[in-house]
């Protein structure tokens, strides 16, 4: 008998309750175990609920209960949650999670904890919501030496600039289509500020490369300054704008950065649309492969929950190899000196005088220009340091004939 606790009866909680509900006898199955949900935790009141006997407001009501040997924590944020999670794996009990922040704050700590009363943490659903991801990349993949994670990996950011591109609205417009489908929260900023994308990339590269990545250290950058200008001019130079979070190992070193970025139209992330998101991870032996799916909502992310609690009750006698190294963290690459390539978009006085400017800082370059944008000329820089080139470009801001900076926008090569 595998007894369920269900920390938290919000979005995700009440989904994997429903999953549970639903697929009982199949799950039972799968899971070699009869999974009995036996409380849900949660403060608010739920009078009426069909669900209401299991309903407690009170932690020590799970942590009484001998019956309870897998806790879902669905709470999110840090606070509670990770005073409930270290509870619980202290007191010998398998933990599955969907909770992303934690994850990428405490994994490290979490893990070794899990390890040393030898039992699971969990938490596929934490970046992928229903892409399977981390397991893949943990167990599956485990043959190879992985040299970079890339990957859209925010359904609101991605469903936003699907919306602009497709529709011709501006952010804020868009942004409000995303809340009334319920795409976005009431205070968005995690996600269009990139910060979401930020913990999840940390989580994998933490995977991939063996050793935590804290994701404090990772350079973000969101997608709230990005115009239906933009994308506009990208489309007529075949480019898609994606907010992407990549790592890759340089020297023995990683390099994580989250940013909007233009991609050619035929690279692999470049038509993933909507609310899904796509990971594109490069191994030596496999090459590429990627991960294809809805990132988010209450029923994909319910299920990656619902999955691990399979795996668990699968294997609550056995132990399970720790996924990232428990001593110290990564060696993090200088993020300014790492190549890269820019778009530049910048209002001009005089274009011919402006084109000897920017060639005078960056050497031969193509320039573009379009009728729908008489008083701007665009560019794509050489191929050099990210340092080198913010600092140039930086320098042409009010010089001569170039009266301001519009964009400037990464370009991910294939």
């Amino acid at each position: 008998m595998a007894g369920i606790a269900v920390l938290g009866f919000g979005v995700v909680g009440s989904g994997v309750v429903e999953v549970i509900r639903k697929g009982q006898e199949s799950i039972n199955r799968k899971a070699g175990e009869n999974i009995e949900l036996r409380h849900i935790l949660d403060i608010r009141d739920f009078s009426g609920h069909p669900e209401k006997r299991l309903i407690t407001g009170n932690p020590d009501v799970i942590f009484n209960d001998p019956g309870v040997n897998i806790v879902v924590e669905t709470i999110g944020g840090i606070g509670p949650a990770y005073e409930l999670t270290k509870r619980a794996l202290l007191s010998g009990r398998h933990v599955v999670s969907s909770n992303k922040e934690l994850v990428a704050t405490h994994g490290t700590e979490l893990l070794n904890t899990a390890r040393q009363n030898n039992v699971h943490y969990m938490f596929e659903a934490s970046v992928g919501g229903g892409i399977p991801i981390i397991k893949p990349l943990s167990e599956c993949l485990a043959a190879n030496e992985i040299t970079s994670v890339t990957g859209i990996l925010n359904g609101t950011t991605n469903y936003i600039l699907t919306c602009m591109a497709r529709e011709g609205k501006d952010f804020d417009a868009a942004l409000n289509d995303a809340r009334r489908e319920g795409y976005a929260e009431a205070n968005p900023e995690a996600d269009i500020e990139g910060m979401d994308s930020c913990r999840k990339i940390a989580i994998l590269s933490s995977i991939a490369y063996g050793g935590h990545v804290d994701y404090r250290n990772i350079p973000t950058e969101g997608i709230s300054h990005i115009s239906y200008e933009d994308l506009k001019i990208a489309d007529m130079m075949n480019y898609r704008v994606k907010l992407i979070a990549l790592s890759r190992k340089i020297d023995g070193k990683v390099f994580a950065r989250v940013c909007p970025a233009m991609l050619e139209s035929g690279h692999p992330l470049a038509n993933v649309e909507d609310v899904f998101n796509a990971i594109l991870v490069s191994g030596d032996a496999i090459g590429d492969v990627m991960f294809y799916g809805r990132g988010a909502g209450k029923l994909p992310t319910a299920s990656a929950v619902v999955g691990d609690i399979i795996d668990v009750a699968r294997s609550m006698d056995r132990s399970r190899m720790n996924i990232w190294n428990q001593d110290g963290s990564q060696s993090m690459a200088d993020p300014n000196s790492v190549d890269t390539r820019y778009f530049v978009r910048v209002k001009v006085r005089s274009s011919e005088e402006a084109r000897r400017l920017i060639s005078e800082k960056f050497g031969e370059l193509e320039f573009y220009e379009f009728p729908d944008f008489p008083d701007q000329l665009m560019f794509k820089t050489v191929i050099s340091t990210d340092g080198f080139l913010t600092d140039r470009i930086s320098e042409l801001r009010g010089t001569g004939s170039i009266s301001d900076i519009v964009t400037t926008l990464r370009i991910l090569e294939q």
